[in-house]
Order: C-alpha cells, then sequence, then structure tokens
C-alpha cells in the first residue's frame, strides 16, 4: 500500500474513532430516559404528587411536597405543557461527596413550551439502583 493511501487510511480511522466517542459522551441509559419522560408526562398532567413521591430523598430534603407542586404550578402556570424536547447535553457523574455523593446524570434539554423556550435541567441519582429526581431547574425569559 502506498504512502500517501495509507495516510487517508490513518486519518479516516482516526476521525471514526472520535466520531464514535462524542456519540458515547451523548448516549443516554434508556432506564433515565425513561425517568425523564415520566417526569414529563407527570408535570403534563398534573400529577405533581406523584413527582414529589417517585423522587430522590435529597429532592425531599430540599423542599415539602406543598413547595413542589408550587414551583410545578407556577412552572404550567407561566410556560404551559411541554411541546418539545430536544438533548443539549448529558453528564454522567460519580461523586464520592457533596450534596450528590454517588452516580448521578445531570440532562439538559432545549424545551419550546406553549408560552416560550426555555432550558430544562434534570438532575437524577442512583437510588437503591433506581434512577430518581434529585433537581429540576427550568431557565426561562417568561419566569420572570
Amino acid at each position: 500500500m502506498s504512502r500517501p493511501i495509507r495516510a487517508i487510511a490513518l486519518i479516516l480511522a482516526a476521525t471514526a474513532c472520535a466520531c464514535g466517542i462524542s456519540n458515547q459522551r451523548q448516549r443516554v441509559p434508556s432506564e433515565v430516559e425513561e425517568v425523564v419522560t415520566n417526569i414529563g408526562s407527570n408535570i403534563d398532567s398534573e400529577r405533581y404528587e406523584q413527582i414529589y413521591t417517585d423522587s430522590s430523598e435529597l429532592w425531599k430534603r430540599d423542599v415539602t411536597l406543598e413547595q413542589s407542586n408550587e414551583v410545578f404550578r407556577t412552572l404550567r402556570s407561566k410556560l404551559g405543557k411541554v411541546a418539545s424536547r430536544s438533548l443539549q447535553s448529558a453528564a454522567e457523574q460519580q461523586n464520592s461527596g457533596g450534596p450528590l455523593k454517588g452516580h448521578v446524570y445531570i440532562l439538559s434539554y432545549e424545551t419550546r413550551f406553549e408560552r416560550g423556550g426555555g432550558m430544562e435541567t434534570f438532575t437524577l441519582i442512583e437510588e437503591d439502583g433506581r434512577w430518581l429526581l434529585a433537581r429540576y431547574l427550568v431557565n426561562s425569559t417568561n419566569l420572570k
């Protein structure tokens, strides 16, 4: 094989490997995606108590049921239902300390609501082999 052909083959192989690595970073386990889907469905159906019940101990330490329900009611009244959600970033962490101790996924979505756009961030933590909501944040100019 001639030197230029080997060089081109090496460049193509390196490019293919690099693309594979970046795709793996965006891969989210189906169990994690399912939790986000369920939370979204519960928000759309106004089942706010179910979100609280299914959330992590961290979520429950930070807010009461009433506070949690009020946050989701406010989001619903100001933004409306989710029209579309597009994954922008996914970060998997293994933390040895701090409030998010353990196996964590932080997922950020560009989200289109009925009354405007925004960014949604779901922080999920693994507890007893299950992925649970630890934090939820919406950043939108429509919330001001």
